[in-house]
């Protein structure tokens, strides 16, 4: 089967986040009020091809911790959704 998947990177909660606090402070400035606990991270867009939705998020999983995070400080979030 074939799946896109997108993988979400954030930083750890209590992880100091210089790109986050940057972007908060200039919000206002732009004229966006009240948004607050800003947190900068990535996105990864893929497709994958495995046997189910779990060996795929299992392969992603793996590919997460040797690649493309760094699990001391980030964590991942995984979304599937089965290629038409």
């Amino acid at each position: 089967m074939k799946f896109h998947a997108v993988v979400d990177i954030q930083l750890h909660p209590g992880i100091a986040d210089p790109q986050g606090s940057t972007i908060e402070r200039a919000l206002p400035t732009l004229g966006f009020d009240g948004m607050s606990n800003v947190r900068s991270g990535k996105s990864v867009h893929l497709d994958i091809e495995a046997a189910d939705a779990a060996a795929a998020e299992a392969q992603l999983q793996e590919v997460c911790e040797k690649f493309l995070t760094n699990p001391v400080i980030e964590g991942a979030e995984i979304t599937l959704v089965e290629a038409s």
